[in-house]
């Protein structure tokens, strides 16, 4: 028992030493803006302990702990209150005016479906995350890949519309009519992000101008009636009206149909045409290209009969009996006239020598 209460008296003492007073003594009272939770401290520095090497911080921690303590003390003058077991005050409405880099951010505005829903009363209600399905009989989510599954093991099959085409896939036009949809709503949503930030969005047809000039107002006329069946021909005119210029580009990319002829004289005349090429056709002859074939066949034939004539070469008896002896057969080499062998006299025959 000893021990333990000389170890409490220890701690009491230490405690006593650590722990300062709440009651702060200042020459001149800070300024407090209580809302921003900021204090002023009008008092001059002490220079002599700001100035030491040593004790500057010590001087600064315990300046800032004076005075965060004065700031808590006037906290706590304020009303307070119990929340949750936990004792609060209500900070009263800001006083000091502190500089932001950015202006303050503007609220969005609503959009179509947010003005028309504040308009009819509408309020968004929290919806669950699953849902009973009674043809499954099953809990289905409502968002997801599994709620996909859920629809095609509900849907497995449909019935085809007594106006529509029996053999058309009505999957297939389920799947267009979802992507139409989707297509609309991403559609609207790029709109109501264009009305947010000021952003004109141009009609079709339609300039996005305030006020339109003559020319601009003539072109649209023009475009609005030329947009019918028929591109405007059977539209009826003003009497004073212009027609206005370079509207080409505003219109349709259309073929025109070309009639083949509008004089009745001259399409006789085309029909006549065609029908004497078709019984009057005669064949071309090509003259040049029928001498070249025979010309080439006559060349082959003389080819062939060359090669007929043409004794066999080998070794056997010569006619009347004498045998060929090494150079029998063969034909003396002779240089033709002009050549680089020997000149002929004129008059002289080249060739062999007669015996």
């Amino acid at each position: 028992m000893d021990i333990v209460s000389e170890i409490l008296s220890k701690a009491a003492d230490n405690e006593a030493e650590t722990l300062k007073s709440i009651r702060v003594d200042k020459h001149l009272d800070l300024e407090y803006d209580l809302g921003s939770l900021l204090a002023l401290d009008p008092n001059d520095l002490d220079l002599k302990a700001l100035r030491s090497g040593s004790g500057t911080d010590e001087y600064l921690r315990g300046l800032a702990r004076d005075n965060t303590q004065l700031l808590l003390n006037q906290i706590w003058e304020l009303p307070s209150e119990r929340v949750d077991e936990a004792i609060v005050v209500r900070l009263p409405p800001p006083t000091t005016v502190l500089p932001r880099e950015n202006p303050v951010p503007k609220p969005r505005p609503p959009t179509k479906w947010q003005r028309f829903a504040r308009e009819k009363g509408i309020q968004k209600k929290k919806r669950a995350n699953l849902t009973w399905d009674d043809a499954l009989k099953k809990w289905v989510p409502n968002h997801g890949y599994q709620r996909a599954l859920a629809d095609k093991q509900k849907n497995w099959v449909m019935e085809v519309p007594p106006s529509s085409d029996p053999l058309q896939d009505q999957f297939t036009v389920r799947a267009d009519k979802k992507k139409e949809r989707v297509a609309k709503n991403e559609f609207q949503r790029l709109r109501n992000l264009a009305a947010a930030k000021n952003i004109k969005v141009p009609r079709v047809g339609v300039p996005p101008a305030e006020s339109l000039s003559s020319t601009q107002l003539g072109k649209q006329l023009t475009v609005a009636r030329v947009s019918t069946a028929s591109l405007g021909k059977f539209q009826d005119k003003l009497p004073k009206e212009k027609v206005a210029k370079n509207v080409g580009a505003l219109l349709p990319t259309t073929k025109k149909r070309k009639l083949p002829h509008s004089n009745p004289v001259e399409e006789r005349k085309a029909n006549l045409g065609i029908l004497d090429g078709i019984l009057n056709k005669k064949p071309k002859l090509d003259i040049e290209k029928a001498v070249n074939r025979e010309i080439y066949k006559e060349q082959q034939e003389r080819a062939e009969e060359k090669r007929s004539q043409k004794p066999k070469k080998g070794r056997g008896k010569q006619r009347g009996g004498v045998k060929k002896g090494k150079g029998a057969g063969k034909r003396p080499k002779t240089k033709p006239p002009g050549g680089k062998g020997q000149r002929h006299k004129p008059g002289q025959r080249s060739g062999r020598k007669r015996r």
